[in-house]
């Protein structure tokens, strides 16, 4: 048994898929939800790379998965609930044909009724003195505990929670209290005060109270139209993992993540359920440049310009944002309660906002160790795109500028590192590609009943003919793993991470729902729906679906002994070949491959950080699958005190400045980032970053061979 992290109760998002009872208006919207089920299932049939035949086992799999997601903890149903909602489990293929919502509202009455049971059990609870000296256990693992059988075994397992939760937060303030206590004197805060184990227990239940009450208050604010969403998901996600539907807001925000870009005042909100606060005033922005609204301030209050005041307390968070975001040039007027107390109204006029830290940028790296000097290091958070601006930024150009400045300052060798990178514009990942070979395919595309499409680089010209790195891990998804096949199948680059990538070798699209439905605009917006059209291929004909990239140098990773990636999700598209198509290059070809592979082998296996990371691997593997824990404090502190004695081998990992290793800016950036002292604070804790990363290191290393 191990200790796990507290609040685990929060992990699963699609709890706040909850709210409160029907009103009038919402029976009336029931027509609306006949339309938006229908478009949507029209939409797949007649999209789809693969539309499924909508019959019993279709239905089968929709219950499955709403249920999962509704309630995966199995904290809120209890069997008897389950059993009532397995009566639909055959029939829901007929609901969805006829936009019949019987099932759905039924799940929905049957949990708001579980969240009642649940708020009373864990008021009850937290009166409770527990006996912290018996030995009981938590699952923590919601797939390894069945449903309740009756109520009193549902509060049982409330009373359990919300002992966890106490546990573990008195515990942490005691260790934080000894720590200082065993320390030096003279080192103590000013305002220490030592507090006996019953205060601390009483501060510990405060907390998991206030944690609770926001919590439920969150939930009880969820209208019928986000649960909707969870319903209509559960749908969707039988044709495959990265089919969705979008309410309108949710589309807003994909598209704001995917161009950099948005019209509005330039602040990144939070809420608790009650009160909406402001986290970061993004640098550049109409906030930042009016300068009165400040992190930490709490909006009470959205007036549109000169228009009435609207009051924002307790309201959902994006309700909150769409009252914020508005058209360039109008006025938002805020009225805020700051640090102090006092309250103050903040106009600000809305402006387009730019996110430079999604962008790609540049760096040289030298290692001096090693004799190695001059090294381009390109970083590319995501393959991103604006889609509706002509003028609007896209990563390959964006890429193709920082080559340009890299060989101004002399570098002939390029680090491309696409860790993370989850994808992004396809159009652009082909573009990008062809920076490095004269021109050939990219990427075979392939639509249902139509014939694979080879998307090309058709410019003859190389942007950059020197040595190349791509670096990639497992959450490398999508157009990263197109641009590092192509790279690997052209023999162009050398790969190098962790086992493979992610394994998304599927391509979505966005459909507008209300392109389908003729008039009726009293029921729009309905949404939008992104489905998979197309799968792709590399062009050596195999799919990069499920089995991702496999690096050409494979390096030890901390998650390398647990599954994760596309073939972890439901209903993942399964993986297929098709014919390669002529491919060549002759702008530089990697000729010692093996030889790269075996001396980062000998190198990897004397260096203590990846020793580090490979017994890290096998740590996090354990910890991951034991996930019942003791409520036995004395236990749970025994097993605590292991976990941390153990866990500190391995805090030190790139925590510390690789010897030689040297990451500069180029010439060029440095006057704007020294000009903007957000950015120039960003731009340290960079290259502090870089400094420290053995990945780089080794990837340095390779570089070094292959300039042999």
């Amino acid at each position: 048994m191990r200790f796990k992290r507290s609040l685990y109760f929060l992990a699963p998002i699609f709890i706040l898929f909850l709210g409160a009872s029907f009103t009038i208006q919402q029976i009336v919207d029931k027509e609306k939800e006949s339309l938006l089920l229908k478009t949507m299932m029209d939409g797949f049939k007649n999209y789809h790379f693969n539309p499924l035949e909508i019959d019993d086992d279709f239905s089968a799999k929709v219950y499955d998965l709403y249920l999962e997601r509704l309630d995966g903890g199995k904290r809120f149903l209890v069997l008897d609930d389950v059993k009532q909602l397995s009566k639909y489990a055959k029939n829901l293929d007929n609901a969805i044909d006829e936009g019949d919502y019987e099932f759905f509202d039924l799940s929905v009455l049957l949990y708001e009724a579980g969240i009642m049971r649940a708020k009373s059990y864990y008021n009850e609870a937290l009166v409770k003195e527990f006996d912290y000296t018996i030995d009981e256990n938590l699952q923590l693992d919601g797939k390894k505990r069945d449903f309740p059988s009756t109520y009193e075994e549902q509060k049982l397992r409330w009373e359990k929670i919300v002992k966890y939760e106490i546990m573990t937060r008195f515990n942490s303030e005691l260790e934080k209290q000894n720590e200082i206590l065993e320390g030096k004197e003279e080192d103590r805060p000013e305002d220490f005060k030592e507090y006996s184990e019953e205060h601390l227990m009483g501060e510990a239940r405060g907390e998991v109270k206030d944690v609770f009450d926001k919590w439920f208050i969150r939930m009880e604010q969820t209208k019928r139209s986000d649960r909707l969403e969870l319903y209509l998901n559960s749908i969707a996600g039988i044709y495959d993992p990265h089919t969705n539907y979008y309410a309108p807001i949710d589309k807003e925000n994909f598209d704001i993540s995917m161009s950099g870009k948005l019209e509005g005042i330039g602040a990144r909100l939070q809420s608790d359920g009650v009160e909406t606060k402001v986290t970061e005033i993004i640098t550049g922005g109409p906030a930042w440049k009016e300068g009165s609204l400040k992190p930490n301030d709490i909006i009470l209050k959205v007036a549109q310009g000169e228009e009435e005041p609207v009051d924002v307390n307790g309201m959902h968070i994006n309700e909150v944002v769409s009252y914020i975001r508005g058209k360039k040039g109008t006025e938002v007027r805020l009225t805020v309660r700051t640090d102090d107390g006092t309250e103050k109204i903040v106009p600000i006029v809305r402006d387009i906002v730019i996110m430079d830290e999604g962008y790609a940028k540049s760096l040289t790296l030298d290692y001096a160790n090693e004799g190695v000097k001059n090294i381009g290091y390109i970083y590319l958070p995501r393959f991103y795109a604006d889609f509706k601006d002509k003028e609007g930024r896209q990563c390959a150009e964006d890429v193709a500028q920082e080559i340009k400045k890299l060989k101004a300052q002399g570098v002939n060798s390029l680090i491309l590192d696409l860790r993370d990178n989850g994808g992004g514009s396809l159009r652009d990942v082909v573009r990008m590609s062809g920076l490095f070979i004269k021109e050939g395919p990219i990427v075979q595309v392939k639509a249902r009943d139509y014939k694979a499409k080879v998307l090309e680089d058709e410019d003859e010209r190389v942007l950059f003919d020197g040595n190349l790195i791509v670096m990639v891990n497992q959450f490398s998804a999508s157009a990263s793993e197109i641009l590092a096949a192509a790279m690997q199948d052209y023999n162009r680059g050398v790969v190098i991470g962790s086992k493979s990538t992610f394994g998304k070798g599927t391509v979505q699209r966005f459909v507008n729902l209300d392109d389908m439905v003729w008039g009726q605009k009293e029921a729009k917006p309905l949404g939008s729906v992104k489905m998979t059209i197309q799968k792709f291929y590399r062009v050596d004909g195999g799919t990069t679906q499920l089995k991702g990239v496999v690096p050409d140098i494979i390096l030890p990773d901390n998650y390398q002994n647990i599954d994760m990636g596309e073939k972890e999700y439901d209903y993942a598209m399964e993986w297929t070949q098709i014919d390669p198509v002529k491919h060549q290059q002759n702008v530089r070809k990697i000729k010692n491959i093996d030889k790269l592979r075996s001396n980062s082998k000998k190198r990897v296996g004397l260096n203590e950080t990846f020793k580090l990371i490979n017994d890290n691997a096998d740590r996090l593997k354990r910890v991951r699958d034991d996930s019942d824990v003791s409520l036995n404090l004395k236990e749970y502190q025994e097993e605590r005190e292991a976990d941390l004695e153990e866990a500190e081998k391995y805090e030190s990992i790139m925590e510390e400045d690789i010897e030689g290793l040297v990451a500069k800016n180029l010439k060029g950036d440095i006057e704007a980032i020294e000009a903007d002292e957000a950015k120039a604070e960003r731009n340290k804790k960079w290259l502090e970053k870089v400094k420290k990363d053995v990945y780089i290191q080794e990837a340095l290393m390779i570089m070094k061979d292959m300039m042999k």
